[in-house]
């Protein structure tokens, strides 16, 4: 789980290990790391089940620590069964006619390549075990309703559904099921200025005919589903947890 340490990645790593599955937690920062590894297995004591919890510091813009992080995992859990790839950062709000092409990629740098080599390298350990699996890729509402303001943020999470729509064409023969994910508004560090503007969080409310924001602790089933080996005709589908957000 990238970016699993906080926020929508945590609570979908929650749902896992109610589940009984392992989970190996990525993010940037170690102490963090070390605390949701301890949350997991807490609920799995809950649970009476006996996962395995592991966490790395990784950088997913970077491609070696992408690599390197992906061999450790694998080694120490024995195999691979799927991965989110969830890390990802907000983009700068800076206006369309004065964004700089460094802002850009930067966020493209996280958002975009950063999927993109996560997915790639579980995809490659995947076809190798010769066992099927799960990718799963977190995208955005900003790839429905348009991120006026925030353009290289709602143009990286929708060129991620269009990378995750190709992955499952061209995995399905490995029996590899892709899909994505699209929150909607969630009370978590990314994007907890806000929820804290009024004036932005009463306008997003009014928007969402359940009239309020998400609890990243609601993504737990939505995490256990989507990692279920069960589900083997489930593919290439965007699921929207939104509180209809993006229909109203």
């Amino acid at each position: 789980m990238t970016g699993g340490n906080g926020g929508i990645g945590l609570g979908m790593a929650e749902g896992i290990a109610q589940a009984g599955g392992s989970v190996s937690v990525w993010g940037r920062n170690d102490d963090k790391n070390a605390a949701a590894v301890g949350a997991l297995s807490r609920i799995a004591a809950e649970s009476r089940t006996d996962p395995v919890f592991t966490s790395h510091v990784c950088d997913v813009s970077d491609e070696a620590q992408v690599r390197e992080c992906m061999d450790r995992t694998v080694s120490e859990h024995g195999r691979l069964d799927g991965l989110f790839a969830n890390a990802g950062r907000g983009g700068t709000g800076t206006p369309f006619l004065e964004l700089s092409l460094d802002e850009w990629r930067a966020v493209m740098a996280v958002n975009l390549d950063g999927v993109f080599l996560t997915l790639r390298e579980a995809a490659r350990v995947l076809v190798e075990q010769g066992s099927g699996g799960s990718l799963v890729a977190v995208s955005s509402t900003s790839a429905v309703h348009g991120a006026a303001g925030n353009e290289a943020y709602g143009t990286a999470k929708t060129g991620v559904n269009g990378l995750v729509r190709a992955l499952a064409v061209g995995l399905a023969r490995h029996r590899i099921r892709v899909n994505s994910l699209l929150p909607g508004w969630t009370i978590t560090d990314l994007a907890s200025g806000g929820y804290e503007n009024d004036v932005f969080r009463t306008a997003t409310v009014k928007r969402t005919p359940v009239r309020r924001w998400a609890d990243p602790s609601e993504f737990r089933a939505v995490g256990a589903f989507l990692a279920d080996p069960s589900q083997t005709y489930h593919t290439g589908q965007e699921i929207c947890v939104d509180g209809g957000y993006t229909v109203f």
